[in-house]
């Protein structure tokens, strides 16, 4: 059912009060706030309608409305305005970023830090590879006993293991397993070199001795390791500052989660840089975030990598306000570290959950 341009008003009435005291909100107030041309009654039955709907919920039977997931996502797509950032906050990121940095990892603390002092939430920055394939398949034989295996990856990266084994091999086993697998193992994902792919080239080749799977397997853990992601969290213990996390337990839960089981390689796929996207309470996959909000901005890492900053806390978060500074950073990130021409403008495009165009 399509909301009123009235009900929309009280809604986007009850969220932003909601996001700035932390307290149920009531008819007065709704009234006091939105110079709405009508009566306290008729806010009253449009407050229970959008109860009845699933926007909003009553805590207490005596108390005002506060948004649930559903408010909180109609508000974000339909009702949020963009938010500039404050030339102070401007000059503090710039300058954060403009700091002579030469490692990858404290680049990472140092923003995570930023973006967790800036909207007072716990932070994340995370870079990660583009999943790479084999371009190329050098086996170099050495003696019956010992060859070397070296690999072309796709972002030019090369990898080599030098194998010795037990048993003997003939210098033309090796010459023709290096011309089946750049046939057949060449620009292929680590899941696509199966057990089936493995034992036909075992058979084509007359491979007896297992040589088929050191080689395989040494690809596998090569593409495998292009797809692992880095990342850090700064400012856990902000969590303990805010109203819903008063309770320890709650608390800790959540900054447990975030400091030994937070799932890097689960993020959702950002794109283009500066992009931004909203998770909302159940949106989340992790059930340790069901309660919680997770807003992030992709940036370009350089080198085939991009990465994303983002910040975790409750679901009554001002979106619009983070949402302009993780983008502000992300695009200054790929100004800095991509190469990217385009200005940082506080604001990227807003994507929903599932949509990743």
């Amino acid at each position: 059912m399509e909301l009123s341009e009235r009900r929309k008003k009280i809604l986007s009435i009850v969220v932003e009060e909601y996001i700035e005291t932390a307290e149920p909100v009531g008819s007065k107030t709704v009234l006091q706030r939105g110079c709405l041309s009508c009566s306290s009654a008729t806010v009253r039955n449009d407050l229970a309608a959008l109860e009845q709907e699933g926007y909003l919920e009553q805590p207490h039977t005596s108390a005002g409305r506060i948004p649930t997931a559903k408010g909180y996502r109609f508000y974000v797509n339909e009702l949020m305005k963009e938010q500039k950032l404050t030339a102070e906050e401007t000059e503090q990121i710039n300058a954060t970023l403009s700091s002579k940095i030469e490692e990858l990892d404290k680049l990472m603390s140092d923003v995570g830090n930023l973006a967790s002092e800036l909207t007072h939430y716990p932070a994340l920055a995370v870079t990660s590879g583009t999943p790479a394939t084999i371009k190329r398949f050098d086996l170099i034989y050495i003696d019956q006993n010992t060859f070397i295996i070296v690999l072309l990856l796709s972002n030019n990266a090369v990898k080599n293991k030098l194998i010795h084994l037990p048993f003997s091999f003939e210098e033309d086993m090796i010459r023709r397993l290096s011309a089946v697998f750049n046939a057949s193992f060449t620009g292929i994902k680590d899941d696509e070199i199966t057990t089936n792919l493995i034992v036909s080239t075992e058979r084509s080749v007359g491979d007896v001795m297992g040589l088929t799977s050191v080689i395989a397997g040494f690809a596998i853990d090569v593409l495998s390791s292009t797809k692992v992601s880095e990342g850090v969290i700064s400012g856990s213990e902000n969590l303990l500052k805010l109203p819903e996390f008063q309770d320890p337990t709650k608390a800790h839960k959540l900054m447990s989660y975030l400091s030994t089981s937070a799932d890097f390689n689960n993020l959702p796929n950002l794109s283009p840089s500066g992009d931004v996207k909203v998770l909302i309470g159940p949106e989340n996959v992790a059930e340790e975030l069901k309660d919680s909000s997770v807003i992030l901005a992709s940036y370009d890492a350089g080198d085939n990598m991009k990465g994303i900053i983002g910040v975790v806390g409750p679901t009554r978060m001002d979106y619009s306000n983070v949402a302009a500074k993780l983008s502000y950073i992300a695009e200054g990130l790929s100004q800095l570290l991509g190469g990217s021409s385009r200005p940082p403008t506080g604001f990227g495009k807003l994507m929903i959950k599932g949509d990743d165009s």
